[in-house]
């Protein structure tokens, strides 16, 4: 079983990879999901437990499947 940090810093590298090839800022991003700016940066570093509403959110910001996320 993969360890729950472990599980946060592939979704928060994911989340990177996409907001990169889409050319986005973690502001742009954020402001394209709703989201704070400083909230990206946590998502990213593995530092929070994204919820699945959040999950959504970004998925519709980076143009992407829920599933591609994962």
């Amino acid at each position: 079983m993969i360890s729950d940090s472990k599980i946060l810093e592939n979704f928060g590298l994911r989340v990177k990879e996409l907001r990169k090839q889409n050319e986005l800022s973690q502001e742009q991003l954020a402001q394209k999901a709703k989201l704070h700016r400083t909230y990206i940066g946590m998502i990213e570093r593995a530092e929070k437990n994204i919820t699945l509403l959040n999950i959504e959110k970004l998925a519709k910001a980076l143009k992407v499947n829920v599933k591609e996320l994962f």
